[in-house]
């Protein structure tokens, strides 16, 4: 469009009376104004009264050109009416924008509202200023009228709100649980330490005895040494006492789901005395003035472990070391001796629980191998029949899993060439003590053709020179 209004311009060149912009005089706005009023379109005069339409185009020819002429000023180039490039005296190219380009704070990518450059990112609303920019301490205004005096001196810190008593139990008993899984005394302390117990602080050693009576020996003996760790860290002694005088007076409601706990409680006090987080006076404080039969019974139990103490008790180890925590000479001397008390008693139910009480399954396969190899070093039938019977109890009652039993049948497989040095019979023993385990049902197939046999010597036929020959079968 652009193209064909030059084309117009040049083939119909306007005089300059017609473009002129400048003021009239006097006469010329009474006289000539008057004259050609009607001849006027858009601040364009014509010279006919017919050429109306001419004088349309005209004008809009104009105003695209001084369009162009003002989005290309600065440039270098601009147009002049009639469409050709103008040119100053000197050669260079005169500025044709109404606005010169100094004065020109437009952007210059065409783009935009025409307003100033912001200048980078480093300004405008929701910017925090250039990087690298360092804020300073804002100094408080003495004359604002919302200044205080009493705020220059202000410390804040951070207010966490004490627990409740209905949130207490809910927010410490995952960390106790979780705390007998990895037994980490620190970690304990650390989020006791993060809350604010205020004067629910004496709870914790209760709640800590309370879940440890329903669980293991093992979790028992870790909430002695919690206890311990936590009393001048985060508790008192004072708490200490003031927790077992609520389970002294909570012992007939305890009693309804653990028939021995006042045993256990008399076991807890014993142990804090001996860890010195309770005074040795505080049994003589109770005496002659408990009523409650289950709290007399735990303090008679305490008092008799303290006087065994004196006598050479380790009353530090009173609840066993249990699980993974023993080292394993230990787990297997004391499996070797369960053995050997079954073989005196005969009792699979006692053997059952002792092996629950070491609280190692990840290693009754040890078990297995002790109780076989116990087999290949008796000489009687009384040991054979005895231990195929604890065996097969045992996996039956789901105590030794299918893993545990293959392993440990594994490992006499493997070790039967050293224990044949001392047991001659040892193969031929083995090979019937797999038989009998395999019609029995507690080993498999697989299992069972696994089972090394010995070579033996035997006579060749006549012509050999009664040579002996070496033959596996």
């Amino acid at each position: 469009m652009a193209t064909d209004c030059e084309a117009w311009l040049n083939a119909n060149p306007l005089d300059a009376d017609d473009l002129s912009d400048s003021f009239l005089s006097g006469e010329e706005e009474n006289g000539i104004i008057t004259k050609n009023i009607k001849n006027e379109i858009n601040g364009n005069w014509i010279s006919a009264p017919n050429s109306i339409h001419e004088a349309r185009l005209k004008a809009k020819a104009k105003r695209r050109l001084r369009k162009t002429s003002s989005r290309d000023s600065g440039r270098g180039d601009s147009f002049s009416e009639n469409g050709d490039p103008s040119r100053g005296t000197n050669g260079t190219v005169p500025p044709t924008s109404p606005k010169s380009k100094l004065l020109d704070r437009k952007s210059r990518a065409g783009k935009g509202r025409g307003l100033p450059k912001k200048g980078g990112w480093g300004g405008g609303k929701g910017v925090w200023g250039p990087p690298g920019e360092v804020y300073d301490l804002e100094e408080v205004d003495v004359k604002d009228p919302n200044y205080d005096e009493a705020q220059e001196n202000c410390v804040y810190e951070t207010v966490v709100p004490p627990l409740e008593e209905g949130v207490f139990e809910k927010t410490l008993t995952p960390i106790v649980q979780e705390y007998f899984e990895h037994g980490d005394t620190n970690e304990v302390a650390e989020l006791l330490g993060e809350l604010n117990l205020g004067s629910m602080s004496s709870g914790v050693p209760m709640l800590a005895v309370s879940l440890a009576l329903e669980a293991k020996a093992s979790h028992r003996e870790l909430t002695s040494r919690l206890l311990t760790d936590l009393c001048g860290r985060v508790l008192s002694r004072s708490d200490v006492e003031s927790s077992f005088d609520k389970l002294l007076r909570e012992l007939p409601d305890l009693v309804l789901d653990t028939p021995g706990a006042p045993q256990l409680v008399g076991q807890f006090i014993a142990r804090a005395v001996k860890d010195k987080i309770l005074s040795k006076s505080y049994l003589d404080g109770y005496k002659g003035r408990v009523d409650c039969v289950h709290a007399r019974a735990a303090l008679d139990r305490a008092a008799v472990l303290l006087k065994m103490g004196l006598g050479g008790l380790r009353i530090d180890n009173l609840w066993g070391t249990g699980g993974g925590q023993r080292p394993v000479t230990q787990l297997v001397r004391e499996m070797t001796l369960l053995l050997k008390e079954y073989l005196l008693s005969g009792d699979n139910k006692e053997a059952e629980r002792c092996l629950r009480e070491l609280e190692v399954p990840h290693f009754h396969h040890e078990f297995v191998y002790e109780a076989i190899v116990m087999v290949l070093e008796s000489k009687g039938e009384k040991t054979f029949k005895m231990v195929l019977q604890l065996l097969k109890f045992l996996w039956v009652s789901s105590i030794i899993t299918v893993d545990q039993m293959r392993r440990g049948y594994e490992r006499v497989y493997m070790d039967i060439a050293e224990i044949n040095i001392d047991v001659p019979r040892a193969y031929f023993i083995l090979e019937q003590f797999v038989d009998k385990s395999f019609s029995t049902g507690f080993i498999c197939e697989k299992l069972r053709d696994l089972c090394p046999s010995r070579g033996r010597k035997r006579f060749v036929s006549e012509g050999d020179g009664g040579r002996f020959k070496l033959e596996s079968y």
